[in-house]
């Protein structure tokens, strides 16, 4: 197969834009099979704006086939973008290109308002952050304990236990410190039990129980 002519690296721009997803994700995926550094920005662009799940996924697929120096800095420039999906989707692609040098971009959006920018952000430094980095990051991310509903909170159990590796201790103790505030609690069990046999499920569920129990009037009865 050969590469896109100019003329069809125009039409492949244009489809990214079409109202047709799947015509939309096409031509991600030409992008994505054919590199060139004229993709990038327009492939960047459209991770800001996207609405398609499928679509971004291949968006951020085409990104990851480009060499880092063309598409890294270009990504580190969304993350000061006012728009959330740029940030996230910035984020998530960053996380998938894996490169080391995005640390200190990625430790910037740990505690974002925006819920989605801050769970990619999450993802994100269990891979990039450098081991120097993780005990430091842990007691950040712990700082988020009890933030948003389960699917969230099950992001910020994994990136913890994904990051603990030589930052066991740090892990341990934050847990325990969060234990004893009433918003971060449960979350902090839910945690500690995943973390300790992942085969089990996020019990976040089970924790909300044990605790309503262990105040509940009849208790000890």
């Amino acid at each position: 197969m050969t590469a896109p002519q100019p003329d069809a690296t125009t039409r492949i721009h244009r489809a990214l834009a079409a109202p047709d997803p799947s015509i939309r994700q096409r031509a991600a995926m030409l992008a994505g099979t054919y590199p060139a550094p004229e993709h990038v920005d327009p492939l960047i662009a459209r991770c800001a704006v996207e609405p398609d799940f499928f679509v971004r996924d291949m968006l951020t697929w085409a990104l990851t086939r480009h060499p880092e120096h063309m598409t890294v800095p270009r990504l580190l420039a969304e993350l000061a973008a006012p728009q959330p999906q740029a940030r996230s989707q910035a984020l998530h692609t960053l996380s998938k290109i894996g490169a080391a040098r995005t640390w200190p971009g990625v430790r910037g959006l740990l505690k974002d308002h925006d819920d989605e920018v801050a769970r990619s952000a999450w993802r994100a430094a269990a891979v990039v952050a450098p081991a120097h980095a993780r005990a430091e990051t842990i007691e950040t991310l712990a700082t988020q304990l009890g933030r948003g509903d389960t699917d969230m909170q099950l992001s910020l159990s994994r990136a913890l236990i994904a990051l603990a590796g030589s930052a066991e201790d740090t892990l341990s103790a934050v847990l325990r410190t969060a234990a004893s505030h009433p918003a971060m609690s449960d979350h902090a069990a839910a945690t500690e039990l995943l973390w300790a046999d992942p085969d089990a499920g996020f019990a976040i569920d089970h924790a909300r129980k044990v605790r309503a129990l262990a105040g509940s009037p009849h208790a000890d009865r």
